[in-house]
């Protein structure tokens, strides 16, 4: 069994049973092998392998980089099969039915439209087609008696700052049809939000909700960037915030911690870090704390007050799911299921929903959590 399909247990509670809310999930990170495999023989494309658990090994043996970069290269993949809008609808079908299989109740599924256009879809046709498969997942998933709801988050791609203006309008289009957030995705370093400061504006003008991606593959300046010119409401991993962490003297009990200005406004606004642990050790975003999930700063932050969210990233690439991520870290920290829940919470009070529907997911949370 993969571990992502495997029963994690905390205190003697199924941890996948568990309603969980997923705020960074990457579409073309969330593929089935087998999918892969079928859509690749529709196309016409080569794989580097054919049988589909060969080929899963093949993508959790390349997540290991040691870089963003690196670590990008498997999905010139996924997307090569995600062309056409029936491959489009299946993949978000069968991602939304792989979140509910893993106790998900609420996620944001993020994606870059203009990374599906070569067998000639437009930028809305891509759009519609993803949201029919979520549609479909939904509908089937409450038609046995389960509750999931999904919203999509379109991505603009940092190395193409000049298309950030289009998708950005693309997002408020769709506003009233499933997509519920405006987000950056790929390399980090060089590209900062303000390259794309147009399109914040617009969104923000337009009052769109904005997720960066910073604080990942770049430090201080990054996040800073997000905030300023992305007026990011939340933060894409944003682990590297922990460099604005001055830990001035421990004892034996107590670890002294002071806030930098940044880090400072990010934890009194209560701006989410929508942490990736597994994937944070593999792209070397806690490359400066060390190369172990104990090393990761996550417990610092969570210790310090800051709205830790739990995520996956890429669950083919990594090889996870949020339950297993959920059972790394306890594993290592000695959280208990206090712990997750208070996760869970700070996911759904960071979740792009209006504060109604959002306090309807924090009672669904608490009563699943009640419940064990």
């Amino acid at each position: 069994m993969s571990a992502p399909d495997r029963e994690y247990l905390l205190e003697g509670a199924s941890i996948n049973a568990l309603p969980k809310v997923s705020l960074h999930d990457h579409l073309d990170g969330g593929l089935r092998p087998q999918t892969i495999v079928e859509l690749a023989d529709e196309a016409g494309l080569e794989l580097p392998v054919r049988d589909a658990e060969t080929l899963r090994t093949w993508f959790e043996s390349r997540a290991h980089a040691g870089s963003l970069v690196e670590y990008l290269k498997t999905f010139d993949v996924t997307v090569g099969v995600m062309q056409t809008a029936d491959a489009l609808a299946r993949v978000a079908r069968e991602f939304v039915e792989d979140l509910h299989a893993d106790g998900v109740v609420y996620g944001e599924i993020r994606w870059a439209p203009e990374q599906h256009l070569t067998h000639g879809l437009s930028l809305d046709q891509a759009v519609e087609a993803v949201q029919a498969g979520i549609d479909q997942a939904v509908a089937a998933v409450g038609a046995g008696g389960g509750f999931i709801r999904i919203g999509q988050l379109l991505s603009s791609l940092r190395q193409n700052p000049g298309q950030a203006g289009e998708i950005a309008r693309l997002a408020v289009r769709h506003r009233d049809s499933g997509v519920v957030g405006f987000d950056t995705a790929g390399p980090e370093a060089g590209f900062p939000a303000s390259t794309m400061r147009g399109a914040f504006d617009y969104l923000a003008a337009e009052w769109f909700p904005v997720t960066v991606h910073a604080g990942e593959a770049d430090g201080l300046d990054s996040i800073t960037s997000a905030l300023l010119d992305g007026r990011a409401l939340r933060l894409g991993h944003g682990v590297r915030l922990a460099e604005d962490l001055i830990i001035e003297r421990a004892d034996d009990e107590n670890t002294y911690v002071s806030l930098g200005l940044l880090s400072q406004w990010v934890k009194d606004r209560e701006i989410a870090l929508e942490t990736s642990p597994t994937s944070n050790l593999q792209t070397g975003a806690i490359a400066h704390w060390g190369e172990t999930m104990a090393d990761h700063p996550f417990d610092l932050l969570y210790q310090l007050g800051f709205r830790v969210t739990v995520n996956t990233d890429n669950r083919l690439m990594s090889g996870t799911s949020l339950s297993r991520e959920l059972s790394l870290l306890a594993d290592v920290f000695a959280y208990r299921l206090d712990d997750l829940e208070t996760f869970q919470l700070n996911a759904a009070a960071a979740a792009f929903l209006p504060i109604e529907e959002r306090e309807e997911l924090i009672d669904r949370i608490a009563a699943g959590f009640d419940a064990v």
